[in-house]
């Protein structure tokens, strides 16, 4: 049980630390396997090659060596080494010298990575029988060897090329260009396929906040382009669908507020009665449903976009809130602006500050700067609250929440409804927590 729950781990872990976007995943898919198939040619080159070729040259130097030793040893004489040395120059690039009254060295130096050393040593010990000792970092080009002889000391100076490919390094360099060229071609390539994805989803969300794209073509592959084609027919069946109802609606308010007028009208020509003023109340009333009807049903949709001080705007809210009675405090970072669609976004915070006056004395309206480019803004009171499971409920439309909130007698329960519907034709939402005056707080979080 212990294994398989540590087995079930990986792909959660693997899971947390992969790229989520998917630029990042489809690079992730090509760079994965070109470096996996270059670290295991990498391998095979040096295993099956380099390593193959440096010891045979590094048999060959030392048995090079091993005859001079030879030599030395039949005829130990001044007259014998200069014949060796004349020989081993001119046939085999091996510059020899006797060092008399000389030991080994007693410092042993070798390379960082120590591949030539361990092939050097291999190859010396299975030739010479005597104490050796040998250098492959003191001269870059050279390697010097020497041999421990009773009078002294056998050093020989041997071009590097004569016990290490010296070339391996071109071959590397080349595959590294080649998979670098490929790679970047590939990268290019793939940059261009999503962005054709990102174009059609940045067009997807202008479109979900109410904003046009009139520039948007589709691009990319064929499979991009038939989605970007679906996309704006579907963007034009809606647009049309919007306008047909931004018509009826206009249409059914001048049909109901006609007779509204006509009865207002006549109940300010009729002489007083003893229920004249409950009838203007129920006109009120009337009149007031309709228009949070078709507040709720138009949305705002036909509204442009504008650069909005946020300041003045929750200036103008709070002055609305002081009307009903309550105490409003207003709180916004210095020079705070937001692109918005100004009556629907002025509406929505109307709706909120109005249901915060109604169940609260004081009110605070605050916006400030979020971490992530967004925008917060809050609308706090310190009334009783509503309970935290009923949060979701407030925001249902024609919802009436019990006696403790809500029970507007001027209301439908469409206010929350439609704060919320317009918080997300902007890209964002709206929460309701706990407020630090005690009663209720409703969280405006914007995109940036």
């Amino acid at each position: 049980m212990r294994l398989r729950r540590r087995l079930n781990l990986w792909p959660r872990f693997l899971k947390r630390r992969l790229p989520t976007s998917l630029w990042g995943r489809s690079l992730l898919i090509i760079v994965l396997p070109v470096l996996a198939m270059q670290i295991a040619v990498t391998w095979v080159f040096f295993d099956a090659h380099w390593q193959t070729v440096t010891a045979r040259l590094s048999e060959g130097l030392a048995g090079d060596i091993a005859w001079a030793v030879q030599s030395y040893e039949d005829d130990p004489t001044p007259a014998n080494m200069a014949v060796i040395a004349d020989r081993a120059e001119r046939a085999m690039q091996l510059s020899v010298a006797f060092q008399e009254d000389r030991t080994l060295p007693t410092e042993t130096r070798r390379g960082a990575i120590g591949v030539v050393d361990r092939v050097m040593e291999r190859a010396l010990q299975g030739r010479l029988d005597r104490p050796y000792w040998f250098d492959t970092t003191r001269y870059p080009a050279y390697i010097d060897i020497q041999v421990q002889e009773p009078g002294g000391v056998l050093r020989f100076i041997a071009p590097r090329e004569r016990a290490v490919a010296t070339q391996a390094h071109i071959f590397v360099l080349w595959l590294a260009v080649a998979t670098i060229l490929l790679m970047g071609v590939a990268i290019l390539f793939i940059r261009n396929q999503v962005r054709s994805i990102e174009r059609l989803a940045d067009a997807a969300e202008a479109f979900g906040r109410g904003e046009s794209e009139p520039r948007f073509k589709p691009h990319g592959a064929r499979e991009v382009r038939q989605a970007a084609t679906a996309f704006m027919a579907m963007r034009d069946r809606i647009q049309r669908h919007i306008d047909q109802r931004t018509a009826m609606l206009a249409s059914v308010s001048h049909d109901l507020r006609t007779p509204l007028t006509r009865l207002r009208l006549e109940l300010a020509l009729a002489p007083p009665f003893k229920r004249q003023d409950a009838m203007r109340g129920d006109l009120d009333e009337m009149e007031h449903m309709i228009d949070e009807y078709l507040a709720f049903a138009r949305g705002e949709a036909g509204e442009d976009t504008q650069t909005v001080a946020l300041a003045d705007l929750l200036g103008a809210v709070a002055e609305d809130a002081r009307r009903a009675g309550a105490e409003v405090e207003v709180e916004v970072s210095p020079g705070l602006t937001a692109s918005l669609r100004p009556l629907a976004f002025k509406r929505a915070l109307t709706n909120l500050a109005g249901n915060a006056a109604a169940h609260g004395e004081h009110v605070r309206l605050s916006a400030r700067p979020l971490a992530s480019g967004g925008l917060e803004i809050g609308v706090e009171d310190d009334g009783p609250g509503i309970p935290e499971t009923m949060y979701e409920d407030a925001f249902r439309p024609f919802s009436r929440l019990d006696e403790s909130r809500n029970q507007n007698r001027k209301g439908v329960g469409l206010g929350l409804a439609i704060a919320r519907d317009v918080a997300r034709g902007h890209g964002g939402d709206i929460t309701l927590g706990r407020s630090d005056l005690g009663g209720l707080k409703a969280d405006i979080r914007l995109p940036g």
